[in-house]
């Protein structure tokens, strides 16, 4: 099955973080003391904030309303702006709300940030992609899957709707089996290497609806018969200039299932590759894969050398530099 980013209790769905103990009331609390009067403390709303993981981040959304009347992220919105102001009020919110949040942002103004779409809808489980459709319409009143329709067109718009179905298969051993394997490779092969023009719909298709360990054994498969992996032959046909970014999210789509940290490691330093840093995506990143840091560091560093932290610092400056590194802390904390 392809990995889970949301804490359980984002899919239990509490609303009732009383049993978190006096801890979040305290956290709240210093916000509203940090963010009250003129001029509001930065340094102490991320030290109550960015300080905590997801799951405690959770309860406070909902605690602070209950407690002072306001939204969380209301009061971050109020209070902070640009990069920085961006990203407490993701912080602000649930896990899945921020995700929402994060495809809003991306699709507001004149086109879209695709990247940040298609980092977050590709290669999720089933269970958190019904989540998101379900919590997008009730914030925005406005159904997901229509929105990509207006904001991607071609592959792209594709390879999401297939991945908005939420349509992976549990693995079955009984089914997925070694010649299941052999033969979608096979059909990849013909549908693409094999074939002038690719059928990128068909490819799309079969994959989305693959768990991860039939992936996995079409992966080998294809390597035994072709000679190069499934991941190299999706680069091949999605080579062209103009097929960059659907390059980059059907590869993430697959990698989120057989590889996901190397995935994720590869989509932080995308965010930050060329001229330019994408601080919308960086950003991103750093706030949803917050609980799975731990394994992102580790392969983020024996593929690239650094940390994320590293490139963090080089990347981003001022206070907005100090949040992010403080999340990356919660979960990762530097020595010294």
């Amino acid at each position: 099955m392809t990995i889970p980013l949301y804490p359980s209790i984002v899919m239990e769905a509490s609303l009732s973080p009383d049993h978190a103990g006096s801890k979040v009331d305290d956290l709240c609390q210093e916000i509203h003391d940090a963010t009250k009067g003129w001029g509001a403390n930065k340094q102490k709303v991320i030290d109550a904030l960015a300080t905590q993981n997801a799951t405690t981040r959770y309860q406070m959304a909902i605690r602070y309303k209950e407690l002072f009347d306001k939204e969380l992220v209301d009061v971050m919105k109020k209070e902070f702006s640009g990069n920085f102001g961006l990203a407490l009020q993701f912080l602000a919110l649930p896990s899945d709300k921020a995700e929402c949040a994060m495809i809003k942002k991306a699709t507001d103004g004149i086109g879209s940030s695709a990247n940040v779409v298609w980092s977050i809808l590709c290669g999720r489980t089933n269970a958190e992609i019904e989540r998101i459709k379900k919590v997008y319409f009730a914030t925005y009143d406005r159904d997901l899957g229509q929105l990509m329709a207006k904001e991607l067109t071609g592959n792209m718009e594709r390879l999401v709707f297939n991945c908005l179905q939420a349509g992976e298969e549990e693995y079955d051993p009984k089914y997925h089996t070694k010649e299941k394997a052999v033969e979608d490779a096979e059909f990849i092969h013909d549908k693409g290497q094999g074939r002038w023009g690719t059928d990128e719909k068909s490819i799309f298709k079969l994959l989305c609806a693959s768990p991860q360990q039939h992936v996995e054994a079409i992966n080998q498969a294809y390597a035994d018969k072709y000679g190069y992996t499934l991941l190299k032959a999706m680069e091949k046909e999605l080579g062209g200039i103009t097929e960059g970014r659907i390059r980059a999210a059907a590869l993430h789509m697959i990698g989120m299932k057989i590889k996901p940290y190397e995935t994720i490691a590869a989509l932080i330093k995308q965010a930050c590759a060329g001229i330019g840093t994408d601080e919308l995506l960086l950003t991103c990143c750093v706030i949803r894969y917050q609980e799975q840091l731990q394994y992102v560091q580790s392969a983020h560093i024996e593929l690239y050398g650094k940390t994320v932290h590293d490139r963090v610092r080089e990347e981003v400056g001022g206070k907005f530099k100090t949040l992010l590194l403080q999340v990356l802390n919660t979960a990762w904390p530097e020595e010294g």
